[in-house]
C-alpha cells in the first residue's frame, strides 16, 4: 500500500486544483446519473466528491459501478474546481471534486443496519436519517459503524483537544502525570467495588479503584509536590445518564497550598476547557457556602441560570390565625417559598391547585402547597382570607412581588424537608415555564460542607475521613458539637450539575486520631481499613489538597450531548451491559478452576470477600443479581407519579431482584402431578367489600383521601394523552 502518497479528503482546498492525489477512505454516498457516477468519499478529516466518467476512464467507471456504500476504496485522481452552480456549501471541500483515473477496492461491506452518511450530495437535499433516529441499543451494538459518523468523530476529536488542553495547562505549573494502580485493595468509599480474584493468592481479591484518593495523597507524602492523572475509575452502582460503571476523571493533588490555589487553578483550567466548545465562562467564579445554598435553593448544586431563590417567611406567621401554619411553627417548623414570574399566566388557579397542590408537591414529598397570585397588587388564592392585611402586605414585600407573580410556599415541621421539596419544585416550575436559558453558563464554588452527618444515630463522614475540619479544637465525643463542624471541602457546580470536588486533607496524625475517635473507629478498625495509608501518614506529611473533575460529565456539558455515553468511545448501556462485546459474560470453567472459584459455595465466596477486604460483614453490600436496574425502577415510579430518593430506589431494586431470584429457584420444583390452574386463589376481593360512603369501615379512610368521587378514592391518571 502506497500510504506515503496518501492525502486526507478534508485536507484539500481550491488551491490544490490541478494536483494529482491519492485518497483512501469509505464510500459515504453514491449518486448514479446513468452515464456518470458521483461518490462521496469519507475519511477522518472530511468528505470530498469523486467523479467517475466512463469517457475519461472506462476501467475505473466499470469497477465503481459495482461498489456500494461503506466499501473501503483507494482512488487516484486530479483535483478540479466545480462550477459555481454545482458547489456544495455544506461540505468544507464543496468547491472542488476529484476526477478519478484509478480505483482499487480495499475492502467490501455488507449492507449496514442504519444510515451512516450525514451529508447531502447536492445542496438542498435532506439527509433522511441521523443518530437521533437510530435506537441507541443498535448504535452501541454496531459501535464501529456509529463511530464512522462525522458528528460522532467530531465529539472525540474535541474530547482529545480538551484533555490535551489539561496537560498543556498543568505542565508549566509543575504538575507531573503519574499513573496509579488499577489492581488495589478494597477501601470503603461509598459505592460498591468491582472485585478481581487473584490466581496467585487463593481466595483473595483485588478491587478496581473508585478513585486514586489514597495513592495521590501518598504521592504527596512521597514528596512529588504536584501530581495529576487522567484516571480511569470504577464504581459498581446504578447507571443514569451521567453515570457509567467505568469513567474518567481529572485527578490532581498538590502540596503546600490552600483553597485559593485550587480555586485559581481550576477556574483558569475550566475556562480553557469550555472555550474549546466555544463557551466563555464569567470569572472569577462566585462562591457560596453549603448552608446558604441549602437555605436559598434546597440543594448543594444550585442552578443559578434563573432566579426564584427561597425566602423564609416563618416570622411573618408567628401570630397568624391560620391554624395549619400556627401549629407547624409551634412545633419548630419552617415556612419558606419563592416567587415565580409568570407574565403569560401559564400557572392558572386550576393548575396551581389541582396539579401542584394536590399532585406534584405531594409526590415531591410535602403534605401540600400554599400558593398565592398577585392580581392588581393584591394576593388571591383559596386561603388568602385566613391572613390579615398586615401579613399579606409583608408577604408582598418579602417576595418583592409584582402583578402576575405567583408565590409558592411549603410549610412543614422539618425544615430540611421544606428546603428539599422547594428545591425540586423550583426546578420543576422553571422547566415547565421554560425559565432556564439554554446558552447560559453559571459556574459556582460550593464551600464549607458539614464535616459529619448523622445517620441512624451514628456519626459518619460526609466526604471522607481524611478531610480537614475548619478547626481542630473540637471534642470528638460531643455529638452536638461535631454536627456543627464544617469541612474545608469544595465542589465545582455548573448549571445545577456537580462537575467535581475535593478538599484540604488532614496531614497531622493527632487530628486524624480525633476524627477516627469521632467516627467511633478503634485503632484496630482504622488499621484494617486504611492501615497502609496511616502508616505513611506518620513519616512527615506536607499540607496538601486536591480535587477531581468528572471528565465525561464535563466534556458532555461542553459539547452539549444528552448523555455521557455520547462522549465515551465504548460505553455500557443503561443496564451496565456492553451490546458490542456482550460483556459481562460467563467465565470459562477452566478459568474459574485456575482462580479457585469453581469450588466456592455462596457462603465461601462471601467469606473470601470479607477476608480480602478485612471489613466488618455489616459493611459489605450483598445484593441479588441485577435483573432490574435502578433506572427501570425510576421509570416505573415516574409512570406511577412517585418521586423516589436514591435510598428508596436501591431498596425497591434489591427487593424486586430478590423476588426474581426466588422465582428462579422455583423452576426446579417438580410440577408433573400438579394440575394447571389460572389463579392460585379465587378472583374475589378477599379483604373487604367495596362499599361507598356511609360504611363505618371505609369512612375513616376516606377522610384522608386527597380526592374523592362518588364515595371512592379518586386516583390520578397515570398516563395522559
Amino acid at each position: 500500500m502506497t500510504w506515503k502518497e496518501r492525502t486526507y479528503c478534508g485536507a484539500l482546498t481550491a488551491s490544490d486544483a490541478g494536483k494529482s492525489v491519492l485518497l483512501m477512505g469509505w464510500v459515504d454516498a453514491i449518486r448514479d446519473h446513468g452515464n456518470i457516477l458521483f461518490f462521496h468519499l469519507r475519511d477522518v478529516r472530511g468528505i470530498i466528491q469523486v467523479v467517475f466518467d466512463p469517457q475519461k476512464d472506462r476501467v475505473s467507471y466499470d469497477l465503481a459501478s459495482s461498489i456500494r456504500e461503506e466499501y473501503v476504496i483507494e482512488v487516484r485522481g486530479r483535483v478540479t474546481l466545480r462550477d459555481k452552480a454545482s458547489q456544495n456549501p455544506t461540505l468544507m471541500t464543496g468547491q472542488i471534486e476529484i476526477l478519478a483515473n484509478g480505483l482499487k477496492i480495499l475492502s467490501k461491506s455488507k449492507t449496514v443496519p442504519f444510515q451512516i452518511s450525514e451529508k447531502a450530495m447536492v445542496f438542498g437535499e435532506e439527509v433522511q436519517a441521523g443518530p437521533e433516529n437510530v435506537d441507541e441499543e443498535i448504535r452501541l451494538r454496531y459501535r464501529y459503524l456509529d463511530l464512522r459518523r462525522p458528528s460522532v468523530q467530531d465529539v472525540f476529536k474535541k474530547r482529545y483537544r480538551i484533555i490535551k488542553c489539561i496537560r498543556d495547562f498543568l505542565d508549566p505549573l509543575n504538575f507531573i502525570e503519574i499513573e496509579t494502580p488499577f489492581l488495589t485493595r478494597s477501601t470503603p468509599e461509598g459505592a460498591r467495588d468491582y472485585l478481581v480474584p487473584s490466581r496467585v493468592h487463593e481466595r483473595k481479591f483485588y478491587a478496581l479503584p473508585q478513585s486514586p484518593q489514597l495513592f495521590k495523597q501518598i504521592l504527596m507524602i512521597g514528596g512529588m509536590d504536584r501530581y495529576f492523572q487522567i484516571a480511569r475509575c470504577f464504581r459498581d452502582e446504578d447507571l443514569r445518564p451521567n453515570r457509567q460503571p467505568e469513567f474518567t476523571q481529572l485527578d490532581l493533588e498538590a502540596s503546600f497550598i490552600d483553597e485559593e490555589f485550587i480555586y485559581e487553578t481550576i477556574e483558569e483550567l475550566t475556562a480553557r476547557m469550555f472555550a474549546i466548545g466555544g463557551i466563555s465562562l464569567p470569572r472569577p467564579f462566585p462562591r457560596m457556602t453549603y448552608e446558604t445554598a441549602m437555605n436559598l435553593y434546597g440543594t448543594d448544586r444550585p442552578d443559578l441560570r434563573f432566579d426564584m431563590a427561597f425566602v423564609d417567611v416563618t416570622g411573618i406567621f408567628k401570630n397568624t390565625d391560620y391554624s395549619i401554619f400556627r401549629q407547624i411553627i409551634n412545633k419548630g417548623g419552617e415556612i419558606r417559598g419563592f416567587s415565580v414570574k409568570d407574565p403569560g399566566g401559564m400557572l392558572s388557579k386550576n393548575i396551581l391547585q389541582n396539579d401542584y397542590a394536590k399532585t406534584i408537591v405531594p409526590r415531591l414529598g410535602a403534605k401540600g402547597l400554599s400558593w398565592m397570585k398577585v392580581v392588581d397588587g393584591k394576593l388571591q388564592s383559596n386561603i388568602v382570607q385566613f391572613f390579615s392585611l398586615g401579613e399579606q402586605e409583608r408577604l408582598l414585600k418579602c417576595f418583592e412581588a409584582r402583578d402576575g407573580d405567583v408565590l409558592m410556599m411549603i410549610a412543614d415541621e422539618s425544615g430540611d424537608l421544606v428546603k428539599k421539596v422547594l428545591g425540586r419544585l423550583r426546578n420543576h416550575v422553571a422547566e415547565r415555564l421554560n425559565l432556564i436559558p439554554k446558552d447560559h453558563w453559571r459556574p459556582l464554588w460550593v464551600t464549607d460542607f458539614p464535616l459529619f452527618e448523622l445517620k441512624d444515630d451514628q456519626i459518619g463522614s460526609q466526604h471522607h475521613p481524611f478531610t480537614m475540619p475548619d478547626r481542630v479544637d473540637f471534642d470528638p465525643d460531643d455529638v452536638g458539637a461535631l454536627q456543627a463542624l464544617n469541612s474545608r471541602a469544595y465542589d465545582l457546580v455548573m448549571n445545577g450539575e456537580e462537575l467535581g470536588g475535593g478538599s484540604i486533607r488532614i496531614h497531622r496524625m493527632e487530628v486524624q486520631k480525633k476524627i477516627f475517635q469521632a467516627l467511633g473507629l478503634s485503632r484496630e478498625e482504622a488499621d484494617a481499613k486504611f492501615g497502609f495509608f496511616l502508616k505513611a501518614l506518620e513519616y512527615g506529611t506536607p499540607p496538601h489538597a486536591g480535587l477531581a473533575l468528572g471528565l465525561d460529565r464535563v466534556i458532555a456539558m461542553i459539547l452539549g450531548t444528552p448523555s455521557i455515553r455520547d462522549v465515551i468511545a465504548f460505553p455500557k448501556n443503561r443496564k451496565a451491559f456492553c451490546p458490542l462485546t456482550e460483556a459481562p459474560s460467563k467465565a470459562d470453567n477452566t478459568q474459574l478452576e485456575e482462580l479457585g472459584l469453581h469450588q466456592f459455595s455462596g457462603k465461601e465466596l462471601e467469606n473470601a470477600q470479607l477476608s480480602s477486604t478485612n471489613e466488618n460483614p455489616a459493611s459489605i453490600n450483598r445484593v441479588p443479581s441485577q435483573k432490574i436496574s435502578g433506572e427501570e425502577v425510576h421509570h416505573v415510579a415516574k409512570l406511577a407519579r412517585l418521586d423516589l430518593s436514591e435510598q428508596e430506589t436501591d431498596f425497591f431494586q434489591k427487593d424486586l431482584n430478590s423476588i426474581l431470584d426466588y422465582v428462579e429457584t422455583l423452576k426446579n420444583l417438580n410440577t408433573d402431578r400438579v394440575p394447571p390452574m389460572s389463579h392460585v386463589l379465587k378472583t374475589d376481593n378477599v379483604w373487604r367489600e367495596d362499599l361507598p360512603e356511609g360504611n363505618k369501615e371505609t369512612d375513616p379512610l376516606l377522610k384522608n383521601a386527597p380526592m374523592r368521587e362518588k364515595g371512592y378514592y379518586k386516583v390520578p391518571k397515570i398516563l395522559e394523552g
